[in-house]
């Protein structure tokens, strides 16, 4: 077997959530803890600390990651789903996971035969669990791939909890109100193990208060005015998860991390290079100047759209294209009305029809073609845009991931 076809029995007979959806998701701890007890319970080997959120937990957990291994710690970093490489998803000081480790990792799964079908999801948490284990990180950063409660990466008793800004996505799974969606993200609260929220609306801070009171949890809460740590990561978007980083940093000093200042404020300095971060605001193009952002929910669109108006252009270009799931109405009634728009579909079986999409988008006067791929909208955006114009592509991290170069490129 080899890592090809690996990745053919993951993606294929193990769907993963983010491609098809409802189908693949699974609320349910059992089969992870099934599979830890068959690998040797890897989860409870190394030290970690975890993070859940709607918006930001991803920026938050590398930011930590990039301090850690700044600051001379062998670290671990699990983050999903991935934009070019499965690999992307279990890191060790920014180097992947190797494609070799990956069949190793996926032969063993198999030959447990196990009386059920793990998810994709549970054999990757796994994977990433028994690689920092046999690999003696120092720590490891855990990314909550949904909600937090059920999720797969729960079973880890971290050192210190964290949860990011918290909104509206994943309600047929997670609960329709935001309360509720934070009750489900608190879920990673361990009892007597500090939290640090990010800044949230008050019901949210309070539900989380709420549930870390219960457990007996040190809580800390981020203020719009607490202080933040300067970041490579662009979009103004990421003060407000550096200060969710700051106080973590904090914290984790409290507990006898040894994380100096000059160590912490490089590593900040240094996300994008040391772990490998992609699709935030990252620019991928110039003449014209083409970014993108993976930005998909609500409030992440909002994000999005807030920093396109600090953007210099003559006129602005948006390739969109999204998955069925979302709630298009809270999402494209945000976007700018004065933007030429190129509908696509993300090339997975969740994507949005491309002409219901342009169809609806005309309900809030967002004006537009619609193109077979999000290649061909691309190129149809490059040959109308000017070399002062803006051509943005977002909408769906899988738009994002089908457009991003191989490598970071360079711009002055």
């Amino acid at each position: 077997m080899d890592y090809k076809e690996c990745l053919d029995y993951l993606f294929q007979q193990l769907p993963m959530f983010q491609r098809v959806g409802a189908p693949a998701y699974k609320a349910d701890l059992k089969n992870t803890v099934d599979i830890c007890l068959a690998f040797g319970n890897p989860e409870t080997k190394f030290k970690s600390v975890h993070v859940a959120g709607t918006n930001g937990k991803g920026s938050v957990a590398s930011a930590l990651a990039s301090i850690f291994q700044t600051c001379g710690y062998k670290t671990g970093l699990f983050t999903s789903p991935h934009l070019k490489d499965f690999r992307e998803r279990v890191k060790i000081n920014g180097e992947l996971i190797s494609e070799a480790a990956v069949v190793e990792l996926t032969q063993r799964v198999i030959a447990k035969e196990f009386d059920f079908s793990p998810s994709f999801f549970e054999i990757s948490a796994v994977m990433a669990f028994d690689y920092f284990a046999k690999e003696k990180v120092d720590i490891a950063i855990i990314e909550v791939g949904m909600g937090g409660r059920l999720d797969s990466t729960n079973v880890i008793l971290p050192e210190l909890s964290v949860i990011t800004s918290i909104s509206k996505d994943h309600q047929q799974f997670l609960g329709s109100t935001l309360e509720k969606i934070a009750a489900e993200k608190g879920g990673i609260i361990k009892p007597e193990i500090p939290v640090v929220i990010g800044e949230n609306e008050l019901s949210v801070v309070k539900t989380l208060e709420g549930i870390a009171d219960t457990r007996k949890s040190p809580f800390y809460d981020v203020y719009a005015k607490s202080p933040f740590i300067p970041t490579d990561l662009p979009g103004s978007y990421q003060r407000e998860n550096m200060r969710t980083v700051s106080k973590a940093v904090d914290v984790l000093v409290s507990l006898g991390w040894k994380l100096n200042r000059e160590c912490v404020e490089k590593g900040a300095m240094n996300v994008i290079p040391n772990t490998g971060l992609r699709g935030r605001w990252e620019q991928i193009g110039t003449m014209p100047k083409i970014i993108t952002d993976v930005g998909h929910n609500e409030a992440g669109v909002r994000q999005v759209v807030d920093h396109l108006r600090k953007e210099s252009f003559v006129r602005l270009h948006i390739v969109w294209g999204m998955v069925g799931d979302k709630d298009a109405k809270a999402i494209l009634s945000q976007l700018p009305t004065s933007a030429s728009y190129y509908w696509c579909k993300p090339n997975i079986p969740r994507g949005k029809n491309k002409d219901e999409l342009a169809q609806e988008a005309l309900k809030y006067s967002l004006e537009g073609k619609s193109y077979k791929s999000v290649d061909q909208a691309l190129q149809a955006a490059k040959s109308e845009a000017l070399l002062n114009d803006l051509i943005f592509v977002g909408g769906s991290l899988f738009t994002v991931a089908e457009v991003l170069p191989d490598q970071i490129l360079e711009f002055s």
